[in-house]
């Protein structure tokens, strides 16, 4: 049906309204191009958010005491009060939804002197399980992470973050085996670690060490407090439904109203992530409905376009008909038109679309992802199909109308119009 007569037909149609027939791809054009542009775009807002949170335990939560709010049990509001050891077993042995709890701990005073021959700083110090670990990964450039053995026998050894090497030793220098001061006291560095977050939370942990938990304890004469649990809840429960049985097993024990909710702060790192990812499902499907209804525009203009196309060509088509051409072929020459200028504006769109992704994305490489919050804008072969399917669509779509109402066309009366 869509020989080569009918090509030339189609090209030279095109051809002889040069400037209409660019303003009118220039609808598909723009509405493609946006479509791709805001779908990388999205892209690269989802990958900053997740290199932020880095490789947190989507199922986890920390939960940390905080002062009462509420008087109970003869006990006054404002009270402070902390975790203890015992907790840690209790919770494990009575919430059997649980999967990891990791408890740490840190000094009254967050900021403390390290001291490497002639070189200082101040840094943080977190006390640490090594199940840490599973649920708050770092990288480990140098050395091993904490081991049982370290909590067993209160080892004096730490894991420095990459600033504190870069602050304490030469650039060449292996600080695996080494010692340094901590508040006075000497610990043997086992470990260099990189953060995998960026921001705030990953700055903070390039500036900090961690030491093993018992040994934190003892170092800092803290008896037997805990000052928050990172735990992770089994796959068959929310980490919401674990929170309150946290909740509720610890108030019980030290004496907090179950009704006091400021006792407890907590973070859930799985509602965190739900809440993300509601927000880029939000986002793609604005992107979807609002590059449609561009694409629309477009795809309406091409239509109007092509029924002031029929309208010029009502006596060719009169005559068409008159020598035995079928509404059939008629309907598939107006269709294929349509479909041909989309297809073009289309994939003209679709390629600028995603050389504008591609100029950005090597642009943003240059900067350090600690400050990266839109991060390798892309677009998937996925979308690319589902853009191509959504032109053909829309181009077909563009031709019919005005295909319908050239084969109602009668050939004594397209004969008969004058142009």
């Amino acid at each position: 049906m869509f020989n080569r007569d009918s090509w030339q037909e189609i090209l030279s149609t095109l051809a002889k309204n040069k400037f209409r027939t660019i303003l009118t791809a220039f609808g598909v054009f723009w509405g493609i191009l946006m479509l791709v542009i805001m779908l990388g775009s999205a892209k690269g807002l989802s990958n900053g958010m997740y290199l932020i949170m880095g490789d947190f335990a989507t199922n986890s939560l920390f939960i940390w005491p905080q002062n009462t709010t509420v008087p109970y049990k003869g006990f006054p509001k404002d009270r402070s009060w902390d975790f203890t050891n015992d907790d840690t077993k209790i919770l494990r042995d009575n919430i059997k939804e649980i999967e990891i709890i990791a408890p740490r701990i840190y000094p009254p005073d967050r900021n403390n002197l390290f001291v490497k021959g002639k070189n200082t700083g101040s840094f943080h110090i977190n006390g640490d399980y090594p199940d840490y670990y599973k649920i708050d990964p770092v990288t480990i450039t140098q050395g091993r992470y904490l081991n049982d053995l370290d909590i067993k026998d209160k080892r004096k050894v730490v894991i420095i973050g990459k600033r504190i090497k870069e602050s304490l030793f030469d650039p060449n220098e292996n600080p695996v085996g080494q010692y340094i001061q901590i508040q006075g006291v000497y610990f043997q560095v086992i470990g260099v670690f990189k953060s995998k977050h960026t921001q705030g939370w990953g700055n903070y942990q390039n500036e900090a060490v961690f030491m093993p938990f018992t040994t934190l304890q003892k170092t800092y004469n803290l008896g037997n407090i805990v000052r928050y649990y990172s735990i992770t809840a089994k796959s068959k429960y929310s980490v919401a439904f674990v929170e309150k049985k946290v909740r509720t097993l610890l108030a019980a024990r030290h004496y907090v109203s179950p009704d006091d909710t400021q006792a407890f702060g907590s973070n859930n790192i799985e509602e965190q992530f739900k809440n993300g990812n509601r927000v880029f499902i939000g986002m793609n499907f604005l992107t979807w409905f609002v590059g449609t209804l561009t694409l629309i525009a477009g795809v309406i203009g091409i239509s109007n376009i092509m029924l002031v196309v029929i309208k010029e060509r009502t006596k060719e088509i009169g005559v068409q008909r008159a020598i035995g051409a079928t509404p059939f072929k008629i309907v598939g020459q107006i269709i294929l038109e349509s479909v041909f200028l989309t297809f073009v504006a289309g994939i003209i769109g679709m390629i600028s679309g995603v050389l504008i992704i591609q100029v950005v994305s090597m642009l943003l490489s240059n900067v350090p992802p600690e400050k990266a919050v839109f991060l390798h804008p892309e677009i998937n072969v996925r979308t690319v199909i589902s853009a191509f399917i959504l032109l053909i669509i829309s181009g077909t779509f563009a031709g019919f109308i005005p295909a319908r109402r050239a084969i109602k066309i009668k050939p004594v009366d397209a004969l008969r119009t004058e142009l």
